[in-house]
């Protein structure tokens, strides 16, 4: 199965949000539940297995940033409302010509520190993994650490306690601390997933919501190299 999700990223040069979020379930990283459905008549037996408010998005093989789109529709609360996003994200995939292949369906995640994991393929270094925070935070600090590839826990927990806004993770002005040690699990499964796919050029997972236990992956996207 995974071998099928990166002869399509090959072919089409990345990767639709569902294919990179079943890579990231493959190595054991957090993403929530989510289904893709492809019709109307689809909706009410999907959102059974959901609690509100849910999340709609666009599923395209000629959308890669779908909020730039519309196609990403947040706060759904109820049967009528899931329709109507459903309606409008159509409308969206007609008036601008998008091939739709569905649309996902998963629950809002609860409110967390917003973090961005992630790698890339430097032309001069190889396979580095990258974290920072996400968020208003990115805009207020702008700083990341980064790693060549492979690395193991105690380098990805060091990349952590190196950014300028680690202590926000550690917890200040009545925020509680996040969870470092399972921000450092997924940095570390993400370096072993560049390592694993050297044509995969880079890897988002952004945001990744850190809370006082555990985390969970928003959105998940992965570009290859065409060579």
């Amino acid at each position: 199965m995974m071998e099928e999700i990166i002869l399509k990223g090959l072919e089409r040069g990345w990767l639709l949000e569902p294919e990179a979020k079943e890579i990231c379930q493959k190595y054991g990283i957090f993403v929530g539940k989510w289904k893709v459905i492809r019709g109307l008549e689809e909706i009410d037996d999907a959102i059974k297995d959901f609690v509100f408010p849910l999340v709609m998005k666009i599923v395209s093989p000629d959308v890669i940033h779908k909020s730039d789109v519309g196609g990403v529709i947040l706060d759904i609360n109820s049967r009528n409302e899931a329709y109507e996003a459903f309606k409008k994200i159509e409308k969206i995939a007609i008036d601008g010509g998008f091939r739709l292949e569905g649309v996902l369906i998963e629950e809002m995640a609860p409110k967390g520190l917003e973090t961005i994991i992630g790698a890339k393929m430097d032309p001069q270094f190889g396979p580095v993994v990258v974290f920072g925070l996400g968020g208003i935070f990115t805009e207020i600090f702008n700083d990341i650490s980064l790693r060549i590839a492979p690395i193991d826990k105690e380098e990805a927990l060091k990349m952590i306690s190196e950014i300028r806004g680690h202590r926000i993770l550690k917890g200040v002005r009545g925020r509680k601390p996040s969870d470092i040690e399972s921000l450092a699990e997924v940095i570390l499964k993400v370096s072993n997933i560049i390592m694993d796919f050297p044509r995969i050029s880079e890897i988002d997972l952004n945001p990744t919501i850190v809370y006082e236990r555990g985390y969970r992956v928003v959105d998940a996207r992965m570009i290859f190299s065409k060579r």
